[in-house]
């Protein structure tokens, strides 16, 4: 393990570590931490492994944050949106492979547009009326193959199914508990996918299991330390750093 955290730069293993900690805080307290890493990655590392990487650390961090939460979640909820979601991993799969050109810079800027789209519809979701949503099966079936495309794309989806799970009118515990589940199904499912598609290497594996400890860490932090800072404040300087990061993608 030691040789394959030498392979990296001093600031590639800082962002990979600050990385890790925000994904453990992100499944167990605030679900839409979880697009700085996305940015942070993808300016680090090379653009298809800087998926990879999160997505091995998202897998993990989801099996802590399912043992956390494993009897809150929603199950009618879970279930509605799931099948629609593996559509959207399947359109994000097409996009990716047949209609994104390979290029590092070209999928750094397809991340960045992607991420800047969902720190609106983040914006927009702070000032929704809850019964204002629409939430029958025809949202289900949109927000699903949404979530689906998106987190195939940059495992991103976390805004989008907050502004889903806002309109179920979820108890925080139910929310949590729904998108501990939810994602930890999704994630699961992608890891072959990324395998077959050259985006999770034993390299990046490696590199995964060296974070653990960092995603533990982030997980406690989430529940024990972050319920005690006023959020508000956290989010709004979170949410800067996104869109910064962003739009340094995108150019």
């Amino acid at each position: 393990m030691l040789d394959v955290i030498s392979s990296l730069s001093a600031m590639q293993l800082t962002v990979l570590i600050i990385g890790a900690v925000l994904i453990g805080i992100n499944k167990t307290a605030i679900p839409g931490l979880g697009v700085l890493p996305v940015v942070m990655l993808t300016m680090t590392f090379e653009t298809r492994m800087s998926t990879g990487l999160q997505l091995g650390m998202l897998a993990m961090a989801d099996v802590i944050a399912v043992i956390y939460y494993r009897r809150s979640a929603d199950w009618k909820i879970v279930l509605r949106l799931l099948p629609w979601a593996l559509v959207g991993l399947g359109i994000g799969s097409v996009l990716l492979n047949f209609v994104i050109p390979p290029g590092g810079n070209v999928m750094r800027r397809v991340i960045g547009a992607v991420v800047l789209a969902l720190m609106v519809l983040s914006f927009i979701r702070k000032r929704l009326d809850p019964d204002k949503i629409p939430s029958g099966k025809g949202v289900a079936a949109f927000f699903g193959m949404l979530m689906g495309t998106t987190t195939q794309l940059a495992n991103a989806a976390g805004p989008i199914s907050s502004i889903y799970f806002l309109a179920m009118k979820l108890p925080k515990d139910k929310y949590l508990g729904c998108c501990a589940w939810y994602f930890l199904i999704l994630n699961w499912i992608k890891l072959p996918i990324f395998v077959m598609e050259g985006r999770i290497t034993w390299h990046s594996f490696q590199l995964d299991l060296c974070m653990l400890p960092f995603l533990v860490l982030g997980g406690a932090l989430g529940i024990f330390l972050l319920k005690k800072l006023p959020q508000a404040i956290f989010e709004a300087v979170i949410q800067v750093l996104v869109v910064v990061a962003a739009v340094k993608l995108l150019w």
